[in-house]
């Protein structure tokens, strides 16, 4: 009897063995749209932050602000990106998106947030008492911004059976800092059929 279970039991644990399969993995350029769930992806996040980017700079705020401040860049600060999306989104990656566009773009500046600027803070106070008087970096000669970009990513699910659609709104608001104005307000609007797999 011994010897049929571990009989049955060398051919099951042949079978999956045999059954199993590996992966095939190949590398696609990180362009590539790539959607294999529906879900929020890279290229969502990459194109959302292009695009979204480039409708902050044609909008009338940024024209009015150069012709007031002689042709002088914006500086931008970028706040939270809040995800209340069904998912989860990883909107650091999406925040770091959009800086990347800002700072391609050569028109706006760019200064650094959160964790990030405290950390410079920090190197900044150590550098008072251990670098050299001239290679010391000095306190108080931040660029402070004069903008504030935050805003939130939605979705909406839809289903029926094995069909769902999902429906991914994200506002972006910019700020004037010492105003509180807001003065441009942008979106994106992305929505996703799922349907059932063609035979």
């Amino acid at each position: 009897m011994k010897n049929i279970i571990k009989s049955a039991l060398v051919l099951m644990v042949s079978m999956s063995l045999i059954n199993c399969k590996s992966n095939k993995v190949q590398r696609v350029s990180e362009n590539s749209v790539t959607d294999l769930s529906g879900r929020w992806n890279e290229t969502d996040s990459r194109l959302t932050a292009e695009e979204i980017t480039a409708e902050l700079m044609e909008h009338a705020w940024y024209s009015t602000y150069a012709s007031e401040h002689t042709g002088k860049k914006p500086v931008i600060i970028v706040g939270m990106i809040t995800n209340k999306s069904h998912e989860h989104i990883a909107t650091e990656t999406f925040s770091k998106d959009i800086e990347k566009a800002i700072i391609n773009s050569g028109r706006m500046k760019l200064v650094q947030a959160g964790n990030m600027r405290e950390e410079l803070r920090a190197e900044r106070a150590d550098q008072q008492n251990f670098s050299s008087q001239s290679t010391m970096k000095k306190f108080g000669l931040e660029n402070g911004a004069d903008f504030m970009l935050q805003g939130t990513v939605n979705s909406i699910v839809d289903q029926a059976s094995k069909e769902k659609t999902v429906y991914y709104q994200i506002d972006l608001e910019l700020s004037n800092i010492e105003t509180n104005e807001k003065v441009w307000i942008g979106d994106k609007k992305i929505k996703k059929y799922i349907g059932k797999k063609s035979m």
